[in-house]
């Protein structure tokens, strides 16, 4: 009998272990602006992954579209932060079944892949997007960036909307990604 108790209590365990590494998550790695001429470009690495539902959802060809947040403030002390800029991004990733492939599109720009991992792996980098003239940035002051990624729930079909009000599984939102913007090139 306590073997059998050992027994359940351990593949308990190994269940409630592989359903939290099974869920679904966005990371943002990296992130920086790069300097351009007339303007910074923002490079960031995400790591994203996708539980079970979420998958067979864009296998079954559910997209999924994606917010990308960025916000430069100059810091005030005694008064609200000045807002530079706020802009953002919509990424969507989709499963076209008469071609079999997925599709990551961003705006204007749609690549095609084979797998669903290689169309994350396109996913998990942002490149080169424009974010800020260099004009209205000052050369000795301090800015404060932030970039923030996010499933956006209201693109998704109205059932599975419906199905997000009760789950926390479509909650995709990445921890807000903070750092100081100085000693700029102009």
């Amino acid at each position: 009998m306590r073997y059998l108790l050992k027994i359940s209590a351990l593949l308990l365990l190994l269940g409630a272990t592989t359903l939290a590494s099974a869920a679904s998550s966005i990371n943002i790695k990296s992130a920086e602006l790069q300097p351009q001429a007339d303007y910074y470009s923002l490079n960031a690495n995400v790591d994203i992954s996708f539980d079970k539902e979420i998958e067979e959802a864009v296998n079954k060809g559910v997209p999924l579209t994606f917010l990308v947040e960025l916000q430069i403030v100059s810091p005030r002390q005694y008064w609200f932060d000045d807002e530079i800029v706020t802009t953002s991004q919509n990424i969507t990733l989709s499963y076209h079944a008469l071609t079999k492939q997925y599709l990551v599109n961003r705006g204007v720009h749609q690549k095609s892949f084979e797998t669903l991992s290689e169309a994350k792996q396109e996913l998990a980098q942002l490149r080169d997007w424009q974010v800020v003239e260099k004009s209205l940035l000052a050369e000795n002051e301090v800015y404060n960036v932030a970039l923030l990624i996010r499933l956006d729930q209201t693109k998704l079909p109205k059932a599975i909307q419906v199905d997000t009000i009760s789950t926390e599984k479509w909650n995709l939102t990445s921890q807000k990604l903070e750092w100081a913007l100085k000693d700029l090139n102009k």
